[in-house]
């Protein structure tokens, strides 16, 4: 058994204090039990986040790596169309 000095926020030490009561345990024990079930436990390492994909439906040879820039370059060729219209 080793003993040691551990600093725990707040509201980590009211939950523990909450467990150990709860189980009627001490809170050494609740402690313990916590940390080696996070260690132990698969669950405690969520799967990374996937990001889901989709079809878009893009006709080939459009290059989406340039889109705002093709998007930009509509939207100046579109104001160009309508201050030529204004003369």
């Amino acid at each position: 058994m080793m003993r040691t000095t551990l600093t725990l926020e707040p509201d980590l030490a009211a939950r523990l204090r909450s467990l150990a009561t709860e189980r009627g345990v001490s809170f050494k024990e609740i402690v313990n039990a916590t940390l080696r079930r996070g260690l132990t436990d698969p669950a405690a390492e969520p799967e990374p986040y996937r990001v889901p994909t989709y079809p878009m439906g893009v006709r080939a040879g459009v290059d989406l790596d340039k889109a705002l820039q093709l998007a930009g370059e509509l939207e100046d060729a579109e104001l160009v169309r309508k201050l030529e219209l204004r003369k």
